[in-house]
């Protein structure tokens, strides 16, 4: 069931209704005290009451006009909307004849000014229900933009995320053919497990937007296995993170592009022994360093990893990653939420 908006709710349409039937009745209201002067003191009392019933009857008309406009007419036609409420006008126009000739006979309470009044009404109800018509249709336009926006980006997160899957799944392929050529079945099941539980993670990771630091640390510390593994612990990586830090936000696999970088672009072997350190700066940056180690070739690659996560950090979170390479040690600073 649809909620009734701000101006359609029945307090407010009250509290406006009254104020309109004040606006129609205005001229009037100033002539009351020259007007009481030629009334006779007996009258003074039912002339009074009659313009209360006058005031009231208006407001209950512009009511009716009112919620009929926002509820009822969905037309864009400017036209047929006044149509109905001049039909609705004339109607209780005739009422209120009816009801002026029974109750109070003199003709001046049921001329063309009553007449006017009433039209007056007419045209504001049609005017207000149309400004509130196009005031909807722009809501829902917007509404419907910000869905289409939203589809939008899971549509690009969702094909980023889908990047990362296949580039992984070869690198740790070498990994696990290198551990069944040293045939040590121990080290190898003890692989797998770990690598089930890494892809498991990335195979829900399409789920999920954001993820606590603490997961995404979690994941990386299973990842980590997999690596020392099958570097003979030439590489290592060392994580200092304070614990109320591990409640922050980040994109989930944001961390895991960034350490397989390090192992595509540097050699890494007895003599360039590799140290990845990941800690949270002051600035509540996660910061993932390394010492730089160039391969002498090259690594042929389109630098997709920084890209994607670049793009992922702008969607989810509209930050934006820093990166220092001083060609010593080079760093990626992560803003955490």
């Amino acid at each position: 069931m649809t909620k009734l908006s701000t101006i359609s709710r029945p307090h407010k349409l009250c509290l406006i209704s009254l104020l309109c039937a004040l606006f129609v009745l205005y001229p009037e209201i100033t002539w009351i005290p020259f007007e009481l002067k030629y009334v006779p003191e007996a009258n003074r009392g039912r002339y009074i009451t009659f313009f209360i019933f006058r005031a009231l009857y208006y407001a209950g008309v512009t009511f009716f006009l009112l919620r009929f406009n926002l509820l009822k007419i969905k037309t864009p036609s400017f036209k047929k909307r006044f149509g109905y409420n001049f039909l609705i006008s004339l109607a209780t126009f005739i009422c209120y004849g009816v009801i002026s000739f029974l109750t109070y006979s003199k003709v001046r309470h049921f001329g063309s000014l009553i007449l006017f009044q009433f039209f007056l009404m007419c045209i504001l109800s049609t005017v207000m229900g149309y400004i509130y018509w196009l005031f909807e249709e722009q809501r829902k336009k917007e509404q419907e933009i910000e869905r289409l926006k939203l589809e939008n980006l899971q549509s690009q997160y969702d094909a980023l995320t889908n990047q990362i899957n296949p580039h992984f799944f070869f690198n740790s392929l070498n990994g696990l053919t290198s551990l069944i050529r040293k045939k040590d079945d121990e080290t190898t099941l003890t692989y797998v497990n770990k690598l089930s539980d890494v892809f498991r993670y990335i195979l829900q990771s399409d789920k999920k937007g954001l993820v606590t630091l603490g997961e995404e640390l979690e994941f990386v510390d299973a990842f980590r296995y997999m690596m020392e593994v099958r570097f003979a612990n030439k590489l290592e990586y060392r994580m200092k993170v304070e614990k109320e830090m591990l409640s922050y936000k980040i994109p989930v696999l944001s961390i895991l592009p960034l350490l397989d970088n390090i192992v595509v672009h540097n050699m890494i072997d007895s003599d360039h022994k590799m140290e990845v350190s990941i800690t949270v700066n002051a600035a509540k940056e996660l910061v993932v360093s390394n010492p730089v180690y160039p391969k002498i070739a090259p690594s042929v690659t389109n630098g997709t990893g920084l890209r994607n996560l670049e793009n992922r950090y702008a969607l989810l979170m509209n930050k934006q990653i820093r990166i220092a390479d001083d060609g010593v040690t080079f760093r990626v600073y992560l803003p955490l939420k």
